[in-house]
């Protein structure tokens, strides 16, 4: 419980942060990079006079819907693609080749042709190349991690019995890999704020002066020696939040291995 308080906390404080923040996010209440404490601002001000903490509870709301929806996203897609790689060793072939050449592509170069081949981009753009970005690596994980249990009796004496592939798949395979699965989902949240914040900071995606983390970063770095929290807490934030859901994901992972070994 203890691994799982930290990702709770901060996860409760980006959605809900909002409604605790102090003062308006875009309105300028101090002076440009002003020290924290001038004007009442525990963070100080940023490029504008911004109150830093404002926009640092207003920042994480969309960071986090976002990442989520990208571990879910490539997590299912992963699980049942390696999986049924694993199960049908002709589809796994296939599967591993096209992984072989989505892994290639840069994480940078695979952001910009997704978010400016989107009409409109914006955030389901930045969701679309984070999936696309991480299902190659998932996909390889869960091959891997599938290819042991489906030798296994059970599951071959399914097979024998003429079981069809999407009942392999839900029904015998993965309730044997829900720790693998977990684990995938932290790893796969990382990534989502990772590539989301590299497309943040790069300016593809939230647009000023919206209150992103990653866009306080590149906004205020020119001021870092004026008021270092403007920068600081924003970098902070991400790598706390990314590390937090990583722990406790797998802090979940050792539940889910004793269930397992009673499933076998």
């Amino acid at each position: 419980m203890t691994r799982l308080l930290p990702a709770l906390v901060l996860l409760l404080l980006a959605l809900g942060g909002p409604l605790l923040a102090p003062l308006p996010m875009d309105q300028p209440v101090t002076i440009p990079y002003g020290p924290p404490g001038a004007d009442g601002t525990l963070l100080g001000g940023d490029q504008l006079g911004r109150d830093v903490l404002s926009r640092l509870l207003y920042g994480g709301r969309d960071l986090v819907l976002s990442s989520i929806a990208v571990a879910l996203l490539v997590t299912a897609i992963a699980a049942v693609l390696g999986v049924a790689g694993a199960l049908r060793p002709a589809f796994g072939r296939f599967i591993e080749r096209a992984t072989d050449v989505f892994m290639l592509l840069p994480a940078v170069l695979g952001i910009l042709l997704v978010t400016q081949a989107w009409p409109r981009g914006g955030p389901f753009a930045l969701v679309t190349a984070a999936v696309a970005l991480g299902v190659p690596f998932a996909v390889r994980f869960m091959a891997a991690a599938a290819a042991p249990v489906v030798t296994t009796g059970y599951v071959e004496a399914a097979i024998a019995g003429g079981e069809r592939t999407w009942h392999l798949i839900i029904r015998e395979v993965l309730p044997n890999l829900r720790s693998t699965v977990l684990a995938l989902f932290g790893l796969r949240f990382v990534e989502g704020v990772y590539v989301i914040s590299t497309a943040a900071f790069l300016q593809i995606g939230p647009q000023p002066p919206a209150a992103d983390w990653a866009l306080m970063i590149r906004e205020n770095s020119a001021g870092l020696v004026l008021n270092p929290w403007a920068v600081l807490a924003p970098g902070i934030a991400i790598a706390a939040l990314a590390m937090s859901v990583n722990l406790a994901a797998g802090a979940l992972a050792p539940k889910a291995r004793t269930s397992e070994v009673a499933l076998l």
